[in-house]
C-alpha cells in the first residue's frame, strides 16, 4: 500500500486542502448569511447556483484544460476560487454572493476533474482500488474537517474567509510544483439518458429524487440548525455527523444489497430517511441532543442511498458501459441538487425551519414507493450475476465529477477482458 500511495501523496494532500476549503466555505456561507438576515430563498439559491456552476463545469472545464493544459488550468481555477472566497468575505451582499457561488461551483468542477485525472493517470490495475478508496475518504475528511473549523472564529469577521483562501492557495502547490507529466486530456461525458432510463427506471428517478433531498439538506441544513436555535458549534457538529453517519452506513447497507433485491434496500433506507425527517417536522425539536440524534439517523439512511442506486443500474448494464451509466446518474443527481435548495428555501419561509425535512421526506417517500412498485414488475438479477457494490463519492461529498468514475476499479475491469462480461448483463437486457 505504501508503494502505491507514495507517488501520489502530494496530490492527495492537495486534494485534502481543496476539500477543507470547500467544507469550510459550504458551511460558513449559509451560517453567515442567516446571521446577515438573508431570506431562506436566497440561502437556498446559494446552493442552487453552486450546483448549477458545478454541473456546467463538468461539461465545459475539459475544453479549458485542452486549450491551456492541466497545470495552468488548475492554477487558474484555484486562483478564481481563492479570489471569490476573499471577495465573499469583503463584499457581504446577497446578489454578489450568488454570482460568486456559481463561479466557485464551476471552478470546483474543474479542479476536481484535474485532480481525478491525475490520480487516474498514476493508478495501476493493482493500486486503483486503494487509490479510489483513499480519494473518497479524503473528500469526506476534508469536507468534515473544514466544517468543524466554523466554531473556532467569529463568523461576523473575514477571518474564516481568509482561512478558506489559504487552503485553496496551498492546494495549488502539489500539482504546480510536481515534475510528473501532465495526464491525458480530460474526457467528454457521453450520456444517453433515454437509454439509461430504459436500463433502470428506479435508478434514474431514484437518484434524481435523492439529489433533491441531499441538495436541500446539504445547502439548508445549516440554516435549519441556526433557525432552530443551535449555536455555531452545534450546527457544525450536526452537519458533520450527517456525513459521518452516511459514510459508516454505506458498508452494512451495501453488503445487505448484495444479498437481496437492491430495490428493497432502497425502499427500506428511503422509508427510514422519510420517517426520521417526518419526526423532525412533527416533533419540531429544539434541543441540541434531540436534533443531532434525529439528523444522524436521517444522514445514515439518506447518504447510503446513492451508491446502492448506482450498483442497481450497473446490475442491468454491460460492464463496459459503467462510465456511461454512472456519468448519466451523476448528471441526474446534479440536477436534483439544483432543484432541492430551490424548493427548500420557500418551504422553510412558509412553514418554518423544520419544514426543510418536509421536502426531504417527500422525495424519500417517492423513492420508497417507486422502488416497491418496480420490484413487483421485474425480478431482480441473480446474486451471482450482480455488479459489485462499491462506495460512491457523490453520497459523501458535495458532488462528484465524471472524471472520478475513471478511478473506480469497475471502469477498468469492465472493459479489460471479454471474460468479465456476464451473460445476463448484455445491452439488450430487459429494463429493471
Amino acid at each position: 500500500m505504501r508503494r502505491n500511495l507514495l507517488p501520489i501523496l502530494a496530490l492527495l494532500c492537495g486534494t485534502l486542502l481543496l476539500f477543507l476549503g470547500n467544507g469550510l466555505q459550504s458551511l460558513l456561507l449559509p451560517v453567515r448569511g442567516a446571521q446577515e438576515g438573508y431570506s431562506n430563498e436566497v440561502l437556498g439559491l446559494l446552493g442552487t447556483t453552486w450546483a448549477s456552476g458545478f454541473v456546467i463545469g463538468c461539461f465545459v472545464a475539459p475544453n479549458v484544460v485542452r486549450r491551456i493544459g492541466h497545470v495552468r488550468a488548475f492554477s487558474g481555477f484555484l486562483s478564481l476560487i481563492c479570489l471569490n472566497v476573499l471577495l465573499t468575505g469583503l463584499m457581504v451582499d446577497q446578489n454578489t454572493w450568488l454570482v460568486l457561488r456559481a463561479i466557485t461551483g464551476f471552478c470546483t468542477a474543474g479542479t476536481s476533474m484535474i485532480i481525478e485525472s491525475w490520480l487516474n493517470e498514476r493508478a495501476t490495475s493493482e493500486s486503483r482500488g486503494t487509490i479510489f478508496s483513499f480519494y473518497i475518504s479524503i473528500t469526506l475528511f476534508g469536507v468534515v474537517g473544514g466544517q468543524l473549523m466554523v466554531p473556532f472564529a467569529d463568523i461576523a469577521t473575514p477571518t474564516l474567509f481568509m482561512i478558506c483562501g489559504i487552503f485553496y492557495s496551498l492546494a495549488a502547490l502539489p500539482t504546480t510544483l510536481s515534475k510528473a507529466a501532465s495526464p491525458q486530456p480530460l474526457k467528454r461525458a457521453r450520456l444517453d439518458l433515454r437509454g439509461l432510463f430504459r436500463n433502470s427506471p428506479i435508478s434514474c428517478i431514484g437518484i434524481l429524487l435523492i439529489g433533491v433531498a441531499n441538495g436541500a439538506y446539504g445547502t439548508l441544513g445549516a440554516v435549519f440548525g441556526t433557525r432552530a436555535g443551535l449555536d455555531q458549534g452545534a450546527v457544525a457538529a450536526m452537519v458533520s455527523i450527517t456525513l459521518f453517519a452516511g459514510a459508516i452506513m454505506q458498508f452494512p447497507a451495501g453488503r445487505l444489497s448484495d444479498r437481496m433485491d437492491r430495490r428493497h434496500v432502497l425502499a427500506g433506507l428511503s422509508a427510514a430517511a422519510a420517517l426520521s425527517g417526518l419526526a423532525i417536522v412533527a416533533i419540531r425539536p429544539s434541543g441540541t441532543y434531540e436534533i443531532v440524534v434525529l439528523v444522524a439517523i436521517y444522514g445514515a439512511a439518506a447518504n447510503a442511498l446513492y451508491p446502492i442506486a448506482v450498483a442497481h443500474a450497473n446490475d442491468f448494464a454491460a460492464p463496459e458501459d459503467f462510465v456511461k451509466v454512472s456519468g448519466g446518474l451523476l448528471l441526474l443527481y446534479g440536477i436534483g441538487t439544483i432543484i432541492g435548495p430551490t424548493l427548500g428555501g420557500p418551504v422553510m419561509t412558509w412553514a418554518g425551519p423544520h419544514a426543510l425535512f418536509a421536502v426531504t421526506t417527500g422525495a424519500h417517500l417517492l423513492v420508497a414507493v417507486y422502488a416497491i412498485i418496480r420490484s413487483r414488475q421485474r425480478a431482480p438479477i441473480p446474486i451471482a450475476d450482480r455488479d459489485a457494490y462499491t462506495t460512491a463519492p457523490a453520497s459523501t461529498s458535495p458532488l462528484a465529477t465524471p472524471e472520478s468514475l475513471s478511478l473506480d476499479p469497475r471502469a477498468k475491469t469492465g472493459s479489460s477482458t471479454p471474460d468479465n462480461v456476464r451473460p445476463e448483463t448484455s445491452a439488450g437486457k430487459e429494463a429493471s
